[in-house]
């Protein structure tokens, strides 16, 4: 989970050894792991049990087509939708009403899958999350200071071979934010569409950490059990036409694997809500059809080099 301009996005990365996630907390002492018990991701092992008293959160605003315009953004470690005021959430067990500030990406390679958490120690191709701050706080700096400051709500996103014609709003617009520092509009568009909204009382809760530096102990977790599907083309955008600088534009080196490995739960109590099913066997599946993603990322690189 990326908190927007907390911190230097030149002083981490994912895939060099010197500033990986297994470094982080040589640069950042509350991302190792030894020094805190609450580390994000987890993996979920389904072995959890349902607590009745969590049911659907209460999505205000994320069914209606907000004012003005949302800025896509690429940070250097990812994709970013700034969402503006409007929307927020709460009920479902959260402990107050959270603001929706924005939401961004994880994701893998042409042939692995990069989702953050995991279920049953399986991936899924990739997983977004809705970042949410606890609105009695002025800023990030007061909510990463409360334990749950924070409120993130997780979408696993696996692979069909039907386009998502509402996942398109952003994933059409990811050529212009090829590298750190680009941003482009995007017109806002309901943000519940999205979303698998007749699922949306099946989800997992936990008490966890941003999975970024400086990896903060303040965030509830919400990861819902039914997935976002997108097409083999939607997913080789990602993981073709994002990089994490201009240079690495340059070479053609796409930004992949942007996910923290998987922590040991310790004393962390996960429930499933109400309604969850336990779904096994679903995630991660290896991708089906590698040399088709492959062919997919020819087509994009070529159109994108073109552009430069």
């Amino acid at each position: 989970m990326i908190v927007v301009s907390y911190t230097d996005s030149q002083d981490y990365c994912y895939n060099d050894p010197p500033c990986n996630p297994y470094a982080w907390g040589d640069m950042f002492p509350s991302c190792h792991p030894l020094l805190e018990k609450t580390h994000s991701p987890i993996n979920l092992d389904l072995q959890m049990t349902s607590n009745n008293s969590l049911g659907s959160l209460h999505l205000e605003g994320f069914d209606t087509i907000q004012m003005g315009y949302w800025t896509l953004e690429n940070d250097g470690h990812s994709v970013l939708l700034q969402v503006g005021s409007g929307m927020s959430v709460s009920g479902g067990g959260l402990p107050g009403v959270y603001h929706t500030v924005q939401l961004h990406f994880h994701w893998g390679g042409p042939a692995t899958n990069g989702s953050e958490h995991t279920v049953d120690g399986r991936r899924y191709p990739m997983e977004m999350h809705i970042v949410n701050m606890k609105s009695i706080h002025p800023n990030l700096t007061a909510a990463l200071d409360d334990p749950t400051g924070l409120a993130v709500l997780g979408f696993f996103i696996d692979v069909v071979y039907g386009e998502n014609v509402h996942f398109g709003h952003i994933s059409q617009k990811l050529s212009s934010v090829a590298y750190r520092g680009q941003t482009t509009k995007i017109k806002p568009f309901p943000l519940m569409s999205l979303l698998p909204k007749h699922n949306m009382s099946q989800y997992y809760r936990y008490l966890g950490s941003l999975t970024t530096p400086p990896c903060s102990q303040v965030v509830v977790w919400t990861l819902y059990e039914v997935p976002i599907y997108i097409s083999w083309s939607q997913l080789a955008q990602f993981t073709s036409q994002i990089f994490s600088t201009k240079e690495d534009a340059q070479q053609v080196t796409p930004l992949h694997n942007n996910f923290r490995h998987i922590h040991p739960t310790f004393s962390c109590s996960v429930s499933a809500s109400r309604d969850a099913k336990l779904l096994r066997g679903t995630a991660g599946r290896p991708l089906r059809s590698a040399v088709a993603v492959h062919l997919f990322q020819i087509i994009l690189l070529g159109t994108f080099i073109s552009r430069l």
